[in-house]
């Protein structure tokens, strides 16, 4: 839905004048003379005030029939992280046993107030919640390898075994000594032009890859979680990494097919029909009736469809390419206007 509020509308309109990039990724601004949507810091002509139109997400704007504007390319910078974001995480990285301090932020020229506007509105949580999973995830990989609670809580920088205890079970949800046959899986975000996905792995390969706002994603952390016996914890391994690249490769019309790892658990039959998905060529689709009778199951459409519906690893295990027996698009987790942009991008490097 289009923002309707007028004092936002002008306020709005007036940072998208003055390029003001505070506003990036707050709004999205469709222009309908041109059917173009950018961002706040938009360098192209700017529009009259009768001629736009706000939204709060790219997958609005998007189903509102708007396509992204070349110059600014706001479905990647505006879900980019700042150079002040960026430093900030590899502060993180290059310090794990160490809790950053706002202090040490403005020390390195960054401001703590932006940080923390960042990490809420994109990963949903404040940087010191961000630390202390990226902390805990140390700290259990340690215990994984066999040391003791005391001395994983020290080397990761607490000042008692009781902190560790406590900060380890409200993350984890169990206690140090309980956890080691628990699996991990770990969660980061993964920029893309059609906006931010959440991406999830465990030491096997990839188990999840879901815009952000999929309005089911909890309920599939959940899942995950159980089947998997594991955590989800912030942190990255060789299958995120290469799933990054791959996904690169792909927008970019330089892959077809993926060969990151999977590990996607479920029932034998939403196995079956997500093996199905992986079959359909590139830039090719189906009907749910033909991926029915690929499975030799012509008469299981719906509990094939519902199986699609299922399939947590979006682009990976191609689900964008089953369509309805009319040739109409048929529902997306995504949006249609995602399923859209994926069938035409393949069909444009085919």
């Amino acid at each position: 839905m289009a923002i309707t509020e007028q004092h936002l509308i002008k306020d709005y309109y007036q940072a998208l004048v003055a390029r003001d990039t505070q506003y990036v990724g707050v709004f999205y601004v469709g222009v309908k003379t041109t059917n173009i949507f950018c961002i706040a810091s938009c360098r192209a002509r700017k529009p009259k005030f009768e001629n736009v139109e706000f939204y709060t997400s790219v997958k609005e704007v998007m189903s509102a029939g708007f396509r992204p504007c070349k110059i600014c390319k706001p479905t990647e910078n505006s879900c980019e992280a700042p150079n002040q974001v960026q430093l900030a995480l590899a502060l993180v990285k290059e310090n794990p046993t160490e809790k950053i301090t706002d202090f040490q932020l403005k020390q390195k020229g960054v401001s703590p107030e932006l940080i923390r506007r960042w990490f809420n509105k994109n990963y949903g949580m404040t940087f010191q919640a961000y630390q202390r999973m990226f902390r805990i995830n140390n700290a259990y990989q340690s215990l994984k390898k066999g040391k003791s609670n005391t001395e994983v809580a020290f080397d990761n920088g607490y000042e008692s075994l009781s902190g560790f205890g406590y900060t380890f079970k409200k993350i984890v949800g169990k206690a140090p000594s309980a956890s080691t046959n628990t699996g991990v899986i770990l969660i980061s975000r993964v920029t893309t032009p059609l906006g931010p996905m959440f991406i999830c792995a465990t030491e096997n390969g990839i188990c999840l890859l879901e815009f952000v706002e999929r309005k089911m994603l909890e309920t599939e952390f959940k899942q995950l979680q159980q089947r998997l016996n594991s955590i989800i914890v912030h942190g990255e391994n060789k299958h995120i990494v290469q799933a990054r690249q791959e996904l690169d490769e792909y927008f970019q019309g330089q892959r077809q097919c993926f060969s990151v790892a999977i590990e996607s658990p479920g029932t034998d039959f939403q196995q079956q029909a997500w093996q199905a998905l992986m079959q359909i060529p590139y830039g090719q689709t189906v009907s749910y009736q033909a991926q029915a009778k690929i499975l030799n199951k012509e008469n299981a459409v719906r509990a094939i469809a519902n199986a699609n519906g299922c399939n947590r690893i979006a682009i990976i295990v191609p689900c964008h390419r089953v369509i309805g027996k009319n040739g109409h698009l048929t529902g997306y987790a995504g949006g249609l206007a995602r399923k859209q942009w994926l069938l035409d991008h393949e069909a444009k490097y085919q």
